[in-house]
């Protein structure tokens, strides 16, 4: 049987200042294909090359991945400013309402980082500039030196509701996580759910309560080791399951049963 098929979006870069191109990072491949168990695409998100009708009818789920510019501020009514950071609008243009239809649709997807904003976002909420310029806040940004294992490394706990949707998928009520964002959720949107913080408060679970399909989305990176990392394996295991949960009610079959953890 055919794995299911999951979109990964992209993100637009420019190699060696004269070179555009559409990429994702390694390790989001590797945790779709090894601990979601799905077939990972790279989207090329811009509405000029492919459109959300498409999207919808030939992946079975999406990853919304991280990515360095942050969703422009006028989707969430507010004027951009340097602290807002770089933008690109033909992201915006392909995942805000691709996420609005997937939440209808009952199609999976899983939120990570700028991903994690977007949601909030595509649904009505509003985002911090700068989280690590707020009173009590720290600073979540990576690292700026050091190895990829230094900057991915577990920096804080984040505190999952007492029986909550994370707390019983991922089997512990706190777990440590990387942390290397910016922005973050000022005012969630109406039906989103916050079911995790970090010790300062900052949001970094949340899902979409009354959502007929897989929306669960975090602030960090569980990309990042996926297969071994404890808290990372279940979260993508679980995002697999709906995806091919997906794939089989699109083709008609019965309803397939739960993939066993790695």
């Amino acid at each position: 049987m055919a794995r299911p098929l999951v979109g990964i979006i992209g993100n637009c870069y420019v190699i060696e200042d004269r070179y555009p191109v559409h990429a994702g990072g390694r390790m989001n491949s590797e945790a779709i294909a090894l601990a979601s168990g799905c077939m990972p695409m790279i989207v090329p998100s811009d509405p000029d090359l492919v459109t959300v009708d498409e999207l919808l009818a030939h992946c079975d789920g999406f990853l919304l991945t991280g990515g360095r510019p942050n969703v422009h501020p006028q989707h969430y009514g507010e004027t951009p400013t340097e602290a807002h950071g770089v933008f690109d609008l033909a992201r915006d243009a392909i995942t805000l309402p691709l996420i609005r239809a997937c939440v209808e649709r009952g199609q999976p997807f899983l939120g990570v980082c700028r991903g994690f904003q977007e949601v909030n976002v595509a649904l009505g909420g509003t985002l911090y500039p700068e989280i690590r310029d707020l009173p009590g806040r720290d600073n979540h940004r990576m690292p700026p030196d050091g190895t990829l294992e230094e900057q991915f490394a577990l920096r804080h706990k984040v505190t999952f509701s007492e029986g909550g949707v994370f707390h019983r998928l991922i089997g512990a009520q706190e777990v440590m996580t990387n942390t290397l964002h910016g922005q973050g959720i000022r005012d969630a949107a109406p039906g989103i759910v916050i079911d995790g913080h970090a010790p300062d408060g900052t949001p970094e679970a949340i899902y979409v309560d009354g959502a007929p399909g897989f929306t669960l989305s975090v602030q960090w990176h569980p990309e990042w080791n996926a297969v071994n990392d404890a808290a990372s394996r279940p979260l993508f295991g679980a995002f697999g399951d709906a995806a091919r949960a997906w794939s089989s009610q699109k083709r008609g079959q019965k309803r397939p049963q739960p993939r066993k953890s790695a």
